[in-house]
């Protein structure tokens, strides 16, 4: 069997603070504490559930467009609600009949697909 052990993304230097308040207080997820020799480096871990995201750090950065997280979410109403809220709208997606997913951007503009646990495809 394959599964993902993470999925990577890069965020500019210094944007770990805006990446918390939005993969934190806006996603639920909780910051993993990195082994020393990679903290040094900067950028952040978050896990929720089995998803493990890392960010990191680069000098060169460009957002990920068409690379991107597929997230199952199990509260898709309430986290559409909180995304309005928080000031990231989210963009429906409603390219395939039946299924509930939008798109949303990180800080930094990393894009996140988010996909309503009802209707995704089982594993």
């Amino acid at each position: 069997m394959w599964r993902y052990d993470h999925v990577q993304l890069a965020i500019p230097v210094g944007a770990e603070e805006s990446c918390d308040r939005f993969y934190v207080d806006v996603l639920g997820f909780a910051v993993l504490e990195k082994p020393p020799v990679l903290a040094a480096r900067g950028g952040r871990w978050y896990r929720r559930d089995d998803v493990e995201l890392h960010l990191g750090v680069t000098s060169e950065f460009v957002p990920a467009i068409k690379a991107h997280p597929g997230l199952v979410v199990e509260d898709y109403d309430a986290l559409h609600q909180r995304l309005l809220h928080a000031g990231t709208p989210p963009r429906d997606d409603d390219a395939l009949e039946g299924v509930r997913r939008c798109y949303v951007d990180d800080p930094v503009g990393n894009r996140l697909e988010l996909i309503d646990a009802r209707n995704a495809r089982r594993r």
